[in-house]
């Protein structure tokens, strides 16, 4: 892969190298910051690994006050910052530059307060998604995004790509369980926006910074909300012959009304792959899979699979499995949130991430089968059923350029087929460099233009994470000027 364009390194900040890394070091300690070239090569990429630039230092801040002196310097310097926090990102939204200083912030990791009257947990952001549920789990609560990365992903690119996961269906994404931050700007000013009351005053700027990725600032601690767990929760798995009926099936159940806990799709192919890593019990007999799971006191649930069982009737089900229990209710989940890396082991892919009205589910599925095909690529469907976000998994052979050419084709078709049918670009990833350049396709110029007199008046000098989101059509730096 190779069509995004990245623009050239600022060579006169590639020569002050040695100073920059030497008042760095005096500022935060010489041990928090990464100079040498295997070190900084860790750093190199996130998860969208075609793409690499190796950084012109790294820094590993442990709190807000290191983070504010470090934007500080960079911002009256005129050096680029790529905020950071696991490097899970699958749109190329942590990829460094030459010139810029990547601020890891994977250091500032504590639960720094719980409030279980108050239903909130305060925590820096270098925290993992799950050890915000591992915290509070043992007074029977949880943190309620759960991306399939949420073992290694933090709350920081959380924040930053405003992510979801299977369960947010019912309990929303990022942004709904986001109550308050700290966050600093390129100024080195430390601001807070909300808190742990339930709606903040003024203008919703909390809702502007989440998913604003890291263009605003880098979000160094957060309020999120904790939700007492249900008294019990329970999935089943329905088979279809073909994707088309799957979807029908998704559509019924969410026009009845009922509000599943999740709701996730698998086409045949990855079915074959999940269940061969996970033994899952997967049926491989169908050609479509939903994962449907609810929750509730034992009556809501039994009634409610009941309703669901019967809701799918129509759409002949070859198969319905409804779990028995907590063992078989891991294993269907582990091949769920298993699904990336199993695919992984035996095929490069190209993960997409687009939205869809979900009467238009059946009709899209069919469509990415035919752009693949013309592609001459193969593809395995994985996504969020219930809310309309796709994951189509384009499997290609990333040392083949010509493999490599035709899967971003194939992909950016994709994307675009969502815009025409109502839907967008992204739908917990972010944009990135990934779809960057297909921004003018869902954006008027105006929209645009907007867009960066905001991004303008949080960073005027356009620092913070250089040539992501902005198509780079020469349009950015006069928006910047205004």
């Amino acid at each position: 892969m190779s069509h995004i364009a990245l623009p050239d390194p600022d060579r006169r900040i590639i020569a002050r190298r040695d100073q920059i890394i030497a008042d760095l070091g005096r500022l935060i300690g010489a041990d928090q910051v990464i100079a040498d070239e295997d070190g900084r090569r860790a750093y190199e990429t996130d998860a969208l690994t075609a793409y690499r630039r190796m950084p012109l230092a790294v820094v590993l801040p442990t709190s807000t006050e290191q983070v504010a002196a470090i934007l500080r310097y960079c911002g009256e310097a005129g050096i680029k910052v790529v905020p950071r926090g696991a490097g899970t990102s699958l749109c190329g939204g942590a990829l460094p530059a030459e010139d810029a200083v990547v601020v890891c912030i994977s250091k500032m990791n504590r639960v720094l307060e719980i409030d279980y009257s108050a239903r909130t947990a305060r925590v820096q952001t270098g925290i993992t998604n799950l050890a915000i549920s591992e915290a509070v789990g043992k007074s029977g609560y949880f943190y309620a995004p759960d991306p399939s990365s949420q073992l290694a992903c933090t709350l920081a690119g959380n924040l930053a790509m405003n992510s979801g996961g299977a369960h947010c269906l019912k309990y929303g994404v990022t942004t709904n369980n986001v109550m308050g931050v700290k966050m600093v700007l390129i100024s080195g000013e430390v601001i807070e926006v909300g808190g742990a009351h339930l709606d903040a005053e003024g203008y919703d700027l909390l809702g502007l910074i989440v998913g604003s990725e890291g263009q605003f600032g880098i979000i160094t601690e957060a309020t999120v909300r904790i939700i007492h767990a249900a008294e019990g929760a329970r999935p089943m798995l329905i088979g279809f012959s073909n994707s088309e009926d799957a979807g029908r099936c998704v559509s019924a159940i969410i026009g009845s009304g009922i509000i599943p806990v999740a709701i996730e799709f698998m086409d045949k192919p990855a079915i074959e792959v999940c269940e061969s890593f996970a033994k899952a019990g997967y049926p491989l007999d169908v050609g479509a899979l939903l994962i449907v799971e609810v929750e509730g006191s034992e009556e809501e649930i039994q009634d409610l699979l009941t309703q669901i069982s019967e809701m799918a009737k129509p759409f002949e089900p070859r198969k319905i499995i409804i779990s028995d229990g907590p063992v078989q209710s891991a294993k269907i989940w582990k091949g769920r949130k298993s699904a990336f890396g199993a695919i992984g082991r035996i095929s490069d892919y190209y993960c997409m991430d687009g939205t869809i009205p979900l009467s238009r589910l059946p009709e899209v599925l069919t469509s990415i089968s035919e752009i693949c095909a013309r592609h001459r690529l193969k593809v395995a469907n994985i996504f969020h059923a219930g809310d309309g976000n796709l994951h189509p998994l384009i499997l290609y052979e990333a040392n083949d350029p010509e493999q490599s050419e035709r899967a971003e084709l194939a992909g950016a078709e994709i994307l675009k087929l969502c815009v025409d049918v109502g839907g967008c670009l992204t739908g917990e990833h972010g944009v990135g460099i990934e779809k960057r350049d297909l921004m003018r396709v869902q954006f008027s110029d105006a929209d645009l233009a907007l867009q960066m007199r905001i991004k303008t008046a949080f960073d005027p000098g356009w620092l913070l994470n250089p040539a992501k989101v902005f198509p780079l059509d020469g349009r950015e730096p006069a928006a910047a000027a205004e």
